[in-house]
């Protein structure tokens, strides 16, 4: 296809890698603005769309149904067509979706918006990964990986710190009006400055060799665990907050933000630090995971806003720092020529663990009344996916050969 650029075996040290980084991490910013959006506005709009307390849980599972679908679609048609385009009409037509949230009148419109949302914005991770992995060698991959995904844990401080003071102005609907426009004037900057990458006889190889790839499914459950508790966190712990302790919406908010922050910074040091020492990344990544589950149990037995804060940075190390690790982990038992569709097989596996816990936290809350059950109930997904990361063979993955054409970054 002619937007693709030939690239001769340069080991990625091209300077438009850096372009295609900045405007990859910009784009999932924004579909993970969008994603969370939801959390600190989530009371706001139940209340005026005439929806339970339980039932808040259902807007974020419809988002997250959608975003799986587009995770699988996403990665095979960027393999296909090229990342660019199919990142830019990602990001734009979720921003589209998002300014039409903000006009819903009920609560079934609003649940097959988000997940009309979710569909759209999916794709651009798997393409995001594409294009990282093609512009960036193996041994810088963790930092690029883990600046690129930075972009979820700052969408999470952006919404959590904007949201609430729009609510406080506006209403919660000026929200995703403004996010949504943002998001559309960023597509179409990607579609003009973003590349493909590929050598000059690279063809994505069979998908049955990613089927048959055992490593990569338990990749992807490991995801679902920690997204399990991630987006548990990110979707609930506002409203349970404010609802199981009596903190100020705004202050609740500042606690996320936290949490958010605390992942952002961490993510490209991980990253940076795996690249250096060159000993592999799963046993750092099972650390986090650990790590994560027990800030969980810890932060649900707490009850005042000053532990919340405190407690919020060491949950967000735990709830982000695996991130990279596992997304870098993936392209190495790919390829790059196979690098969207594996990655976006292994989000969707991930991204179940955010479709099923919205509802089965608000359940746990609305059955039990009890803020220490509903974050045990989020502990139990990152122990999980720390169980099914020991069985990957990192060592084996590593070592096996890979073609030409997917060294050749």
């Amino acid at each position: 296809m002619s937007d693709y650029t030939v690239s001769p075996p340069v080991e990625g040290r091209s300077r438009r890698r850096w372009v295609v980084l900045l405007l990859c991490w910009a784009s999932l910013t924004m579909t993970s603005v969008d994603r969370s959006t939801w959390g600190p506005a989530s009371l706001q709009a139940g209340a005026e769309l005439g929806v339970s307390l339980a039932g808040l849980g259902a807007f974020a599972t419809a988002y997250y149904v959608g975003y799986v679908l587009s995770n699988l679609g996403g990665g095979l048609l960027g393999d296909r067509i090229g990342s660019r385009v199919v990142l830019s009409g990602s990001l734009f037509t979720a921003g589209g979706f998002m300014v039409a949230f903000g006009s819903v009148s009920s609560a079934g419109a609003g649940i097959a918006v988000q997940a009309l949302i979710g569909l759209c914005a999916g794709a651009d991770f798997a393409a995001g990964v594409k294009l990282v992995a093609s512009w960036f060698a193996e041994r810088e991959r963790g930092l690029a990986m883990g600046v690129f995904t930075m972009a979820s844990s700052l969408g999470t401080m952006i919404a959590n710190a904007i949201v609430p003071r729009l609510i406080q102005v506006y209403d919660w609907r000026a929200s995703y009006q403004l996010f949504g426009i943002v998001s559309m004037g960023l597509a179409l900057l990607c579609l003009a400055l973003l590349r493909d990458r590929r050598g000059p006889s690279e063809r994505p190889p069979p998908l049955r060799r990613l089927v048959r790839e055992r490593d990569l499914l338990l990749l992807g459950l490991a995801g679902f665990g920690g997204l399990w508790g991630t987006y548990g966190f990110v979707t609930w712990s506002n409203a349970l907050m404010v609802n199981g302790h009596g903190i100020d919406p705004v202050a609740a908010g500042t606690v996320v933000v936290v949490f958010a922050a605390a992942g952002a910074v961490g993510k490209p040091v991980i990253g940076l630090a795996t690249d250096l020492a060159g000993v592999g990344r799963k046993r750092p990544a099972l650390a986090v995971l650990v790590a994560f589950a027990g800030c969980l149990l810890v932060f649900g037995g707490l009850t005042s806003e000053s532990a919340f804060l405190v407690m919020a940075a060491f949950a967000g190390l735990g709830a982000y720092l695996y991130t990279p690790l596992l997304v870098a982990m993936v392209a190495g038992l790919s390829g790059t020529a196979l690098a969207g569709s594996a990655a976006g097989a292994m989000n969707a596996t991930a991204q179940l663990g955010s479709v099923a816990v919205p509802v089965v936290v608000g359940a746990v809350y609305q059955a039990t009344g009890s803020f220490a059950a509903a974050f045990a109930t989020l502990a139990a997904g990152p122990l999980a996916g720390a169980v099914a990361l020991s069985f990957v063979r990192e060592a084996a993955a590593s070592a096996r050969p890979r073609s030409p054409q997917s060294a050749r970054v």
